[in-house]
């Protein structure tokens, strides 16, 4: 049996590919690998954000409240996909609800370690804040997306 590190597995994510083997080695220090049964919530909108997730197998649901309706679906995140950029930004709450769809393989990471970690190498740091920000904007996209689908016929 191959049993691969967490740093192998960081090297192979899309999210990370194109960063320096030691840039790699700094996030690693970080970063350690966990399995997550279905129907673990990983997180709660509103609560303190600290850390985030390579996800290398299995599935997560994000999800939002909609007054008066039940949770909408905003995305479904799956193999090679990135969970939580909240843990980057002020004032550092969740900005959706996460739960695994099924058993799903991961690598997480502690937030502010990775800040620190950016702190001290401004390229990496730079380069990091680059690549959420386009997980930010998909994400607002996919939520403006689910709440034009949630409301499509309703009429006040």
């Amino acid at each position: 049996m191959i049993v691969e590190t967490t740093l192998e597995r960081m090297a192979k994510h899309p999210f990370l590919a194109g960063l320096t083997t030691r840039q790699l080695e700094r996030l690693s220090y970080w970063g350690h690998g966990a399995i997550l049964h279905g129907g673990t919530r990983m997180f709660e909108e509103g609560t303190r954000a600290d850390r985030f997730w390579l996800i290398l197998e299995g599935s997560v649901r994000l999800t939002t409240p909609v007054p008066g309706h039940a949770d909408v679906v905003v995305e479904t995140l799956g193999p090679a996909s990135v969970l939580g950029w909240s843990w980057l930004f002020p004032p550092y709450r969740w900005n959706f609800t996460a739960t695994t769809a099924e058993l799903t393989h991961v690598v997480v990471f502690d937030g502010p370690g990775i800040r620190e970690v950016s702190d001290q190498d401004t390229e990496l740091g730079l380069e990091l804040h680059r690549r959420f920000i386009y997980v930010v904007v998909d994400r607002l996209q996919q939520t403006r997306q689910r709440m034009l689908e949630a409301y499509a016929g309703h009429t006040d």
